[in-house]
């Protein structure tokens, strides 16, 4: 039985039930794959993503493989961070197959790989490697923002230092960059339908604060719109850190008391 939309437009509500200022629901997994030094899978509403971490390690240099490289200048002072995305052909509407030479899967490789490289601490590694490798098998909108929050994960789990957690969203705006509407009001964390119909951003912060280690932009918008969009993405980041925070902490409370037992 389809669901019943006709009253959410009187109650200001989204299409899949949600108010403005809500998240879609949340889930996520630790240490879901024991060959891996880390490992995670997360859920976005509809968005799944596995993430395996290996390293840090010596050898693999240079993006091999067609991954996205950052860090790893200076004479091999610090490790270099790689990230491989693999995308499923049935993740999304269209059953198609990315080559790895797909240029908005690059993108998304090296937005990643220049965060984290700033996020960890790689002057520890010197002369090493962190492969970072993404595999999403659904897609329904904040692929980027959930790509980074479960890369975060994993790389919790492998024991890598780093400063803080780069947690991510989307914001979006109601209007289009050409209406002029005034009443437009700003929506957080976007599906995939909303993405394909309106202007947004995705936005990620280190931790709980507000300091912005990603933001990325693909559509039009009004410039006085984009202040609110970004307040509201990162107030949502903020509410992403409170989920992850829980997830880390549940996995060690089960790690101490397997040890105690």
């Amino acid at each position: 039985m389809p669901l019943d939309t006709s009253t959410y437009s009187l109650a200001l509500l989204r299409l899949d039930g949600r108010r403005w200022n809500e998240l879609r629901r949340m889930h996520a997994q630790i240490s879901t794959q024991a060959a891996a030094d880390g490992s995670s899978y997360l859920e976005m509403g509809n968005t799944k993503v596995i993430c395996t971490v290996a390293g840090p390690s010596e050898g693999r240099r240079g993006g091999a493989g067609g991954g996205g490289g950052a860090g790893g200048g200076g004479g091999d002072a610090i490790a270099s961070v790689q990230v491989e995305i693999g995308i499923a052909g049935f993740s999304g509407v269209e059953r198609k197959r990315r080559g790895r030479g797909d240029k908005r899967t690059a993108e998304m490789q090296m937005t990643i790989a220049n965060a984290f490289s700033d996020a960890l601490f790689t002057h520890l590694y010197p002369h090493s490697t962190i492969l970072i490798t993404l595999h999403v098998l659904s897609q329904d909108g904040s692929l980027l923002a959930a790509c980074l929050n479960a890369a975060t994960l994993a790389l919790i789990d492998a024991g890598i230092p780093m400063s803080d957690y780069i947690v991510a969203c989307t914001s979006g705006s109601t209007s289009s960059n050409n209406s002029n509407d005034e009443a437009a009001d700003p929506l957080l964390d976007l599906n995939g339908l909303e993405e394909q119909e309106l202007p947004f951003l995705t936005v990620g912060t280190l931790g709980a604060g507000e300091k912005v280690s990603v933001l990325i932009m693909e559509s039009r918008v009004q410039v006085e719109r984009l202040e609110g969009l970004l307040a509201v993405g990162v107030d949502g980041c903020k509410q992403v850190k409170e989920i992850l925070d829980q997830v880390v902490r549940r996995h060690g409370k089960k790690i101490l008391e397997s040890i105690v037992t």
